[in-house]
């Protein structure tokens, strides 16, 4: 175990099961004691540690935030640029380039970069999304200077080395011919497309096994000279140490990093949400698995803490009306969820679940009304305040370690929000009300327009689908999917029924 595993690591106690005796498991109802749940605890005062911010000469954000509870320091260094920049055709570049950041540099092969991790008792990751592409790393504090060097290597002097290309490209590409076979993967690939279409954001960011191939070192190159300077960066450092250490540390190691200009990225606008229902057509699979959604809120939206609580009354921890109904009411599935995914320039409302492929169209048509009923309905009081009572209690939790920290403080940055959000999220969420709700619920849920994915056996429930009122049903043979053309498949036009 690492230096930093064993600072951090807490005893867990474990409960003692008692093996009930037949006559307790016969008794009849009316015999179990019956008892409310206990209340929740008083909430504890929560104080964000202190932080400063500052812009190098060269444009790179820096925030420091000191925290001494561990002798530990999380570094967390962003690049603004992911899978919404790749060029056409490249679907799949921000991925690679991101696995191989730490796969060698023009002077640390990779087996010196893992072993000098090793040694210090440290940790690291690299890696892309949608709108960034990232390296972390947390390290003892004593060890600070040195993992800031290795952070700045792996970033500006990355090798692309082709032997390492090949062997990350073999590696995405068997994970894709696995996902492939996998209905939930489909239904998540399939729903991104639908509801960005061609949008960036439409890609599947692992990129697809015909255009993996075409991605060469040129590309990565390119990639990285375009988009890979200070001023289109932002590192947080987390942790137990000075904040002049910090800064300094930062300006010597990163201050020559010349800046470049570097264009902001022009996007059309996704599709305006409209009612699609895609079959993928598996055969012989034995269940369903179902997304339903449309297009949401950017992150920065001035709606999107209530929006956010509003889908957590949908299908997210502290209420989930969709879990109650599927699961506890109905047993169609063993867990149904809502969740609001936001990015940079636009977001989605995506619901989900897996169900027996007979209870298919039942179970699609008690998610749509929930949608509907959270539009048309007031929610009760209860509910929000057991949203609100989640949300408020699992925050502290999200500033217990160093690297916490440090991911939520530069999400905040990252979306261009105020920091001092962090200090009044708790009376933010409290200060939201059931007419807020109501509101939002209003002006962005239509579940008239929703973009619906199942995948299953289509011969076991699509003529269900026809008798239950949906119309133009296209049905995809999986063997036929294809994200790159409008119908989905590649003949170019998917099965209509």
């Amino acid at each position: 175990m690492s230096r930093v595993a064993r600072v951090v690591n807490r005893l867990a106690t474990g409960a003692a099961c008692l093996l009930l005796p037949v006559t307790v498991i016969a008794q009849t109802p009316t015999e179990w004691p019956v008892e409310s749940p206990p209340a929740p605890l008083a909430q504890t005062e929560v104080q964000f540690p202190p932080y400063e911010v500052r812009t190098l000469d060269n444009g790179m954000r820096v925030v420091v935030v000191l925290h001494h509870e561990q002798p530990i320091v999380s570094v967390r260094l962003l690049v603004g640029a992911g899978t919404a920049h790749e060029p056409a055709g490249k679907s799949g570049l921000a991925s690679l380039l991101g696995a191989l950041l730490d796969q060698g540099t023009t002077s640390r092969t990779a087996q010196d970069i893992a072993e000098t991790i090793d040694t210090i008792g440290g940790s690291i990751g690299v890696g892309a999304g949608s709108d960034l592409t990232f390296v972390n790393a947390v390290v003892m504090n004593d060890s600070f200077d040195l993992v800031m060097e290795i952070v700045s290597d792996l970033i500006r002097h990355p090798a692309f080395a082709v032997e390492e290309i090949e062997r990350q490209r073999r590696q995405i590409v068997s994970g894709l011919q696995v996902g492939l076979e996998d209905p939930d993967y489909l239904a998540s690939i399939v729903f991104d497309r639908l509801v960005y279409g061609f949008h960036p954001y439409g890609r599947p960011q692992s990129g697809t096994l015909e255009s993996l191939p075409t991605i060469t070192s040129d590309d990565l190159h390119a990639f990285h000279e375009t988009y890979f300077a200070p001023n289109n960066s932002i590192l947080a450092i987390v942790g137990d140490l000075t904040a002049d250490t910090a800064f300094n540390t930062t300006e010597r190691i990163f201050g020559d990093w010349p800046l470049r200009p570097i264009e902001p990225l022009r996007l059309s606008e996704p599709p305006p949400a409209t009612r699609r229902l895609i079959v993928v057509d598996k055969p012989g699979a034995v269940q369903t698995e179902i997304r339903l959604g449309h297009v949401g809120v950017a992150r920065k939206h001035p709606d999107y803490l209530p929006l956010e609580m509003a889908i957590r009354v949908l299908g997210g921890e502290g209420s989930n009306r969709l879990h109650r109904v599927l699961r506890s009411d109905r047993g169609l599935t063993y867990g149904a969820e809502a969740s609001m995914h936001t990015l940079q320039f636009i977001g989605d409302v995506e619901a989900q679940t897996a169900t027996r492929t007979e209870t298919t169209v039942e179970a699609l048509g008690l998610m749509i009304e929930e949608f509907r009923r959270l539009r048309q309905e007031r929610i009760g009081v209860r509910e929000l305040s057991g949203v609100q009572a989640y949300m408020s209690g699992s925050f502290p939790l999200e500033l217990e370690t160093p690297d916490a920290i440090a991911l939520r403080v530069l999400n905040v940055v990252f979306y261009g929000l105020d920091l001092g959000e962090l200090a009044t999220y708790r009376e933010r969420v409290g200060a939201v009300t059931v007419n807020d709700i109501q509101r939002v619920s209003r002006k962005f849920l239509t579940p008239d327009r929703l973009s619906i994915v199942l995948v299953g056996d289509a011969s076991e429930f699509i003529d269900d689908l026809a008798i239950a009122g949906f119309t133009d049903i296209e049905r995809v043979p999986v063997t036929d999917l294809d994200l790159s053309s409008t119908g989905l498949t590649r003949s170019g036009s998917s099965l209509s029924r």
